[in-house]
């Protein structure tokens, strides 16, 4: 095994522990939106487009252990934020994005996981909320392996788009390690929100 897939084990034990002891952590993480909304205007992430720019947000389906991301979406829409879902349509291919509100109908994707229907439209979100096994101060962050989000981001941040788009982790507190194992093709993340609070890896990083 891989240095990273021993990792990856690891670290899915540890999040089901913490799933465990914090039945509550997805309602809790709700507590900190506004600061994670602050802090990427407060950056300039958002801060590019026109007064009247709409803000879409991607989030996901949650699988397993992996922190429930229901409660943060009806607060990103209370905030005035659109919402989407992402889809695998190929394998090795970047993610598409379907627009999405809760209760609308879901199927499963060619991952097997929950996504809108193809009629609900595609957008491409400026806030991405992505799940992970762990991650660090720097921003790092260690997924199930597939490289999706990987391939996403890369495609979306060689876009050059303004504003630009801004990929947070969604996780809990728990799943924080000090430094993780990175390869070229990672895509760092910005920031990371969890039960404790919203950070920012170019804050946590200093």
């Amino acid at each position: 095994m891989t240095v990273k897939s021993d990792l990856r084990a690891a670290m899915r034990g540890r999040r089901k522990q913490a799933a465990d002891a914090n039945p509550y952590a997805a309602e809790r993480l709700v507590e900190h939106v506004g600061d994670m909304l602050d802090a990427l205007f407060a950056s300039g992430d958002f801060a590019t487009g026109s007064p009247d720019l709409t803000i879409t947000a991607a989030l996901y389906g949650a699988q397993g252990s992996e922190i429930d991301a229901a409660p943060l979406a009806r607060a990103l829409m209370v905030h005035g934020l659109e919402l989407a879902m992402p889809v695998v349509v190929r394998r090795d291919a970047p993610l598409i994005f379907r627009r999405w509100r809760p209760g609308d109908p879901l199927e499963l994707d060619q991952a097997g996981c929950p996504a809108p229907l193809d009629l609900a439209g595609e957008v491409t979100p400026n806030l991405i909320m992505v799940p992970l096994l762990a991650f660090d101060p720097a921003g790092g962050r260690l997924g199930q392996g597939g490289g999706y989000y990987d391939l996403t981001l890369e495609a979306l941040r060689a876009a050059d788009r303004m504003p630009r788009i801004a990929a947070i982790g969604l996780a809990y507190a728990a799943q924080q390690m000090d430094n993780l194992p990175m390869d070229a093709h990672d895509q760092p993340l910005d920031g990371v929100l969890t039960e404790a609070g919203y950070r920012s890896a170019k804050r946590i990083s200093e």
